[in-house]
Formats: C-alpha cells, structure tokens, sequence
C-alpha cells in the first residue's frame, strides 16, 4: 500500500489533505515565507534561503521573490535560469526547467490536475501532472503552462499566454490556447 505522498511522487492520483502532505506544505511555507522576506542586499543570506526552498536549482539559478510553490524539492531549475517576480508553481507533478531559461514575472506553472468529473471533484484529491521547459526558452511575463505540458529547447512564449499542449522546439507560440506563430531559424 503506498502511502499518499507516495502516490503523488509517482503521478498518481492522491489525497492532498493527508497530514504528511500537509506537513511538508508547511514546511514548505516557512522556507518560502523566509525567501520571500530575504534581502537581496545579503547574497550569501539570499542564496541560502533560496537552496533551502529550492534544493534542486542549480547553485547559478536565480527567482527573484516573491515566489510561491507547494513543495520547493518537486522543482529542478537549471544552470543560469532567471525567474522573475512573482513566480506561483504549484509543484505537486513535478517542474523542470532547462538550463539558461528566462521566465518573466507573474508566469504561473501549474501541475495540479482535478477529477474531471465534478462528484469526484468534491473529493480532496487530485493527480500531479509533470512539466518540463526545455534549455534557451523565454516565457514572457503572465504565462500560464497547464498540468502535463512539455515546451521544447529554444521556445519563445509570448506574454499572456497559455499553454495547454506541448510544444516542439524551436518555435515562437502566443495566445490562448498558444499555437505556433512561426518557427525559429537556427
């Protein structure tokens, strides 16, 4: 029997009102609330807060507070990555983001998937699903990226937009639903 965080870990569907969950959101929060208070006048001190909310970012990442997530160690930020102000990634599926990847500010990445079936929305449960933003991309501030969604190396994403589907390399994608503008040519 797996346990529910287990599940979660795994990509299936788990009760996010188990006391072990709840416990590392907590967790979680504290560290967040002590990113988010943190100076950017201390490096040593900010760099410290932010690989204790951040585990897995690499030591020459920067996000920019305010930032808010669930977990913190369901998200692998690559070499050279810039998050802008005012990031929420709702971490429960599991984020990466690729090396030398800009996100602008208010960019939403967003893992949680609900039942589709509304008397089982009314549960405390919902299924985690991954996303991954490849090397060299640019979100564009306001960006929302939908549960289950993989955007490719060296995607531009225009501000504003959402992606609900996933997007091969080396594209320029806008809107809502973001489709394809054109290509980029290497």
């Amino acid at each position: 029997m797996r346990t529910e965080r287990e599940k979660m870990l795994n990509n299936l569907q788990y009760d996010y009102t188990d006391k072990e969950i709840q416990a590392h959101i907590k967790q979680t929060y504290c560290a967040m609330r002590d990113f988010n208070q943190c100076g950017a006048w201390d490096m040593d001190e900010f760099r410290r807060c932010q690989q204790v909310l951040l585990p897995h970012a690499h030591p020459s990442a920067l996000v920019i507070p305010p930032f808010h997530c669930d977990f913190g160690d369901r998200i692998a930020i690559g070499e050279g990555v810039v998050i802008n102000f005012n990031a929420v990634m709702l971490d429960c599926g599991g984020i990466t983001i690729g090396a030398h990847t800009l996100i602008g500010p208010n960019c939403q990445l967003l893992t949680p998937d609900h039942p589709h079936d509304y008397l089982e929305r009314r549960k405390t449960v919902e299924t985690g699903l991954p996303i991954c933003i490849g090397e060299d991309c640019w979100l564009g501030g306001g960006v929302i990226v939908c549960p289950g969604v993989t955007i490719g190396n060296r995607v531009i994403v225009g501000a504003g937009s959402v992606v609900t589907h996933d997007v091969p390399d080396d594209v320029v994608i806008a809107g809502n639903p973001a489709r394809v503008v054109k290509k980029i040519e290497i």
